[in-house]
């Protein structure tokens, strides 16, 4: 017995609660089974479990040994598949999940390029403003705007997302430009519900994080409808750029407040860390990386 063998045989012992369900699940003699746990216990010098004819149940050192032996295992089993996939051909459905407003504008395009490069794989696109939960939901990759990712997951950073403050030049004409974020307190501003904050938006002081609880009387949950609202003369607006960069460009819209710039969020692709990554998955973001890049076309105004 090598020492994977004995791991092995041990997790599916405490996973299956018996030593002839471990051997139907790993179709060994349910003999060799208990064999293979009693040079395990042996090697460690340890008890691993309490076994009577009617019971089994881990002892204190046991359950720390189980826990440790199974994160090892994943890993051992991503490490090899990894390896034994990294020149497969990417393949099979691939489900994405996007916020609506960046799944509209750049990513549907972009898939449809992929999908030319990679004839062999599906695309099931689903575009929510909803964090979805990866592994409930079946997702293979998440596009997320962000400025932390949940620690569970690989984060991978596509290319930068500004956020800007910004009005039209004939609201500016009419009230005012703020000069300072304080200065917002006496426009009416447009809040996006998505972002965490909400109506608190943050920026940059004299190297310190600031916030303002600006006001306004529109509020939506929908980065175009902010950007249809902007173009009416309405008011001021906390946007991603990639939703506005064309209009920057145009002169329909200008930046306020650029020196005192707070939100540094990144477009990323979440994915679950404890699965190795098919060759689709890699093929897909790498082929983001790639077209989004450092600079992204929305800021190339």
């Amino acid at each position: 017995m090598d020492t994977i063998d004995g791991m092995k045989t041990f997790v599916a012992v405490v996973t299956e609660g018996s030593f002839t369900a471990a051997a139907n699940q790993t179709e060994m003699s349910t003999a060799l089974v208990s064999k293979y746990i009693s040079q395990l216990e042996d090697r460690l010098g340890v008890r691993l479990l309490n076994r009577t004819t009617r019971s089994l149940t881990l002892t204190e050192v046991g359950s720390a040994y189980f826990d440790r032996c199974r994160k090892l295992l994943e890993e051992f089993d991503e490490l090899e598949a990894t390896i034994q996939n990294r020149d497969a051909k990417p393949q099979g459905t691939l489900i994405v999940s996007a916020p609506t407003t960046f799944g509209a504008l750049y990513l549907a395009e972009a898939i449809a390029e992929f999908t030319h490069a990679y004839p062999e794989v599906n695309i099931d696109l689903r575009l929510t403003d909803r964090l979805v939960n990866l592994v409930e939901e079946g997702v293979d990759v998440a596009i997320r705007i962000s400025e932390l990712v949940d620690s569970t997951l690989i984060a991978r950073r596509l290319a930068p997302a500004r956020i800007v403050v910004c009005a039209t030049p004939k609201y500016i004409a009419k009230h005012g430009c703020p000069l300072r974020p304080d200065d917002l307190l006496e426009h009416c501003c447009i809040v996006d519900r998505n972002f965490r904050n909400g109506s608190n938006w943050k920026f940059h002081e004299n190297g310190k994080e600031k916030y303002v609880s600006v006001k306004g009387r529109i509020v939506v949950n929908n980065a175009e409808s902010v950007r249809r609202i902007l173009l009416a003369d309405t008011g001021i607006a906390l946007i991603p750029t990639f939703v506005i960069g064309q209009d920057i460009k145009l002169g329909r819209l200008k930046v306020l407040l650029p020196e005192y710039e707070g939100s540094n969020l990144g477009l990323f692709a979440i994915y679950i860390h404890n699965k190795y990554l098919a060759a689709k998955v890699r093929a897909f973001v790498d082929f983001c990386i790639q077209r989004f890049g450092q600079v992204p076309i929305w800021d190339k105004f």
